[in-house]
């Protein structure tokens, strides 16, 4: 399927407005992880906006590609980029993480366009490989994406389930980093350091691409180069920042998983609006 050119003016402009909208549905929860959803936009916007094919109004159509989001506590921006890609009313953005949404914590497949469950880190992979090989033997032509976290490859599970798509070829598989430094309890260097990144998963037989996770044009041509690679699985090490766009989240582990208040939202959306 042929795609557009990309609209880097325009994906700028989706890519604040969903910062705000982040924050707005964190701190009427008075719940959630903004940190790792706001160093997610513009991957995920590159994703939903520029490449996979999909049909949002048929969310189980057979032909989609696949997007698996391990890292499931970043489910304030994928809810967010779903709703605005038109996979159920926005309006039910402002019910997360309610009792009766189905807009949970973490994402679940009660909302249209999420694959996994999620809860324990660490799955997502594993699973996305077995789309993939899935696919291999059909012989269908969708390709897989899994969204991972830097603080979650620290997972044992991870990397078997690296060592399986490099053993396996599998070329229809692209797991993408959101490499930020920062996880809940601390920089995640100083917890249990996972370099070399990009080493370790070409030595797992992966073909590495390493972008800055927040310039689209890097996303973008990462993403059409994923297409191009045979007889391997494609990791984009998207480097990141831990709250993006909000001075006082940026790289702080306090923000992984803290909702603002008042004052801090008013801040918060003031900067955005400076980006």
């Amino acid at each position: 399927m042929e795609k557009s050119p990309p609209d880097i003016a325009k994906f700028k402009d989706l890519a604040k407005n969903f910062r705000k909208e982040i924050l707005e549905i964190i701190h009427e929860a008075d719940s959630g992880h903004p940190g790792g959803s706001l160093s997610l936009v513009e991957i995920l916007i590159g994703l939903y906006f520029y490449k996979i094919n999909q049909k949002p109004q048929k969310p189980g159509w057979d032909k989609r590609d696949r997007v698996i989001i391990s890292k499931g506590h970043a489910s304030p921006v994928v809810y967010v980029v779903l709703a605005n890609r038109g996979y159920f009313p926005k309006d039910e953005l402002m019910k997360f993480r309610k009792l009766g949404s189905y807009l949970q914590g973490h994402v679940v497949t009660d909302v249209p366009g999420v694959e996994l469950s999620s809860g324990s880190l660490g799955q997502g992979l594993s699973f996305a490989n077995g789309i993939a090989i899935g696919a291999k033997l059909r012989k269908d032509r969708f390709k897989t994406y899994c969204i991972l976290g830097d603080g979650e490859i620290q997972e044992g599970s991870v990397w078997e389930a690296a060592m399986t798509a490099g053993f396996r070829k599998l070329d229809n598989i692209c797991a993408i980093l959101d490499n930020n430094g920062v996880q809940e309890n601390g920089p995640i260097a100083e917890i249990k350091n996972t370099q070399p990144i990009a080493k370790k998963w070409r030595d797992f037989g992966w073909y590495v691409i390493e972008i800055d996770g927040h310039d689209f044009n890097e996303i973008i041509d990462a993403l059409d180069e994923f297409e191009t690679v045979k007889d391997k699985p494609t990791f984009i090490l998207a480097n990141t920042v831990k709250g993006k766009g909000v001075s006082f989240m940026e790289g702080n582990n306090k923000w992984h998983g803290k909702a603002p208040d008042n004052e801090q939202l008013k801040q918060a959306l003031a900067e955005i609006n400076e980006l």
